[in-house]
């Protein structure tokens, strides 16, 4: 037990749905209000409510006496225990309750029921500038950041010139951070978190904001701070980095923790889970971000012959339906195709191309045809999105899937395989000469 850092036993977060109460609302704009209940408007506000009194009364008898009509639980009887140096991965769809897990253990908001013990000084890192006073320079926000993590001012100044370094903040290190770009801001936000010394690190996809270097770059320091004896608590969609950061992963499936153990075990069974849901027309799927302006409502893969059956070296010819309430402006599509283990392989970009200059209609399709593709075989998985004048209107996690068939793509006889590589070359080899 003395090795435990965070133990959790049946721990609970419900929420309620929607908003009951205007809380800006001044009484006097809540008294302006009540004459539109009179007459007409009192008669109709009636039947809405005994229309809903009589829904919440059959929810009520229907459904789990610990769920009002109006809630949910985005996290529901977790239990689990963490040692201390484990490098743990939390993975599940958008929804599944893992950035809620991690508020709690962060202590950002309270379980409705459970509990969740720490011990040790805990650091996390769950959005952009989380802990940061947007007022203050970055010099001040590193030793308020210490300090609510319990350091000495000598402790934090030891650290000062490592963190600065690590952030790249240089020049800017007083500017107040509320002039700082996101990724200066993301940059510092870590630095801090994993240089400070915690005995707990909590990360979420956060590291999605940085660019390729610096999210390597923050690879390699959580390997350095789990080599370092402390713990780690990571939740990344990235299923490449999490096999090759965590010791063990947690699968969390509509608030409630489905499995726990290897991270290659946990890893494939979120695969197969995935699998499952690339069955559900897109257009029906629930799992889905943006603000909705626009909406993806199918997406096909097939070669140039219109055939679903891949082989490497096809064009591939991916289909994007698409429906909004009125024409779309500066619309731009994005693809992500990703192998099985969530390594990616190649993103599309609608306006790679110049994007289109014309208004799209409301409802309709669009098409990509890619150069000549040589995808080992294998299956892999279709990420989509849609966004408008730069702001995301949709995205969705595994919108299809496709396989790619193995072959004799080298002519040698035997059939090509997905080891080690995502795409094949066709190469000559011959005698060369060395200079002397």
């Amino acid at each position: 037990m003395s090795d435990v850092v965070i133990q959790i036993q049946g721990l609970g977060k419900r929420y309620r749905l929607g908003q009951t109460v205007d809380l800006s609302r001044t009484f006097r704009e809540t008294l302006a209000t009540l004459p539109r209940f009179f007459g007409q408007k009192a008669r109709q506000a009636a039947r809405t409510l005994a229309a809903s009194r009589a829904a919440a009364r059959a929810a009520a008898e229907s459904s789990d006496p610990e769920t009002p009509p109006g809630t949910f639980w985005a996290l529901r009887d977790v239990d689990l225990e963490v040692q201390q140096g484990e490098v743990v991965g939390i993975i599940g769809r958008n929804g599944a309750g893992k950035s809620t897990l991690l508020k709690i253990l962060s202590r950002i908001t309270t379980p409705t029921k459970g509990e969740a013990l720490i011990r040790g000084r805990l650091a996390s890192l769950l959005e952009v500038g989380t802990g940061f006073h947007p007022e203050l320079t970055g010099r001040e926000n590193i030793y308020l950041n210490g300090a609510i993590l319990g350091m000495n001012r000598f402790e934090i100044t030891r650290k000062f010139d490592e963190i600065v370094a690590f952030a790249e903040v240089e020049k800017f290190i007083d500017t107040p951070v509320k002039r700082y770009s996101s990724g200066m801001y993301v940059r510092l936000a870590f630095s801090v978190a994993a240089h400070l010394e915690p005995e707990i690190m909590i990360v979420d996809e956060v590291l999605a904001v940085g660019d390729a270097e610096f999210q390597k770059r923050c690879l390699g320091r959580m390997s350095d701070v789990a080599r370092e004896g402390r713990t780690v608590l990571f939740v990344s969609h990235n299923m490449a980095a999490v096999l090759s950061l965590c010791t063990r992963a947690c699968l969390l499936e509509k608030g409630r923790l489905v499995l726990e153990g290897p991270t290659p075990n946990v890893i494939n069974e979120y695969i197969n889970r995935a699998a499952k849901e690339i069955d559900v027309p897109l257009d029906e799927r629930t799992d889905r971000k943006g603000d909705g302006r626009a909406r993806l409502t199918s997406v096909s893969v097939r070669n140039e012959r219109g055939e679903s059956s891949l082989r490497c070296g096809d064009r591939l010819r991916i289909a994007l339906g698409y429906r909004a309430d009125a024409a779309l402006k500066g619309a731009k599509f994005l693809v992500g195709v990703y192998d099985h283990f969530d390594r990616p392989v190649f993103f599309l970009d609608s306006q790679s191309d110049g994007g289109f200059h014309a208004e799209l209609p409301a409802t309709g399709e669009i098409v990509c045809l890619t150069e000549p593709i040589n995808l080992t075989p294998g299956p892999c998985r279709v990420n989509v999105a849609v966004l408008l004048n730069e702001f995301l209107a949709d995205h969705v996690i595994g919108a299809c899937g496709f396989e790619v068939e193995s072959e004799d793509f080298y002519g040698t006889g035997r059939l090509t395989e997905r080891k080690n590589a995502l795409c094949l070359l066709r190469q000559d080899w011959d005698l060369g000469t060395i200079d002397a």
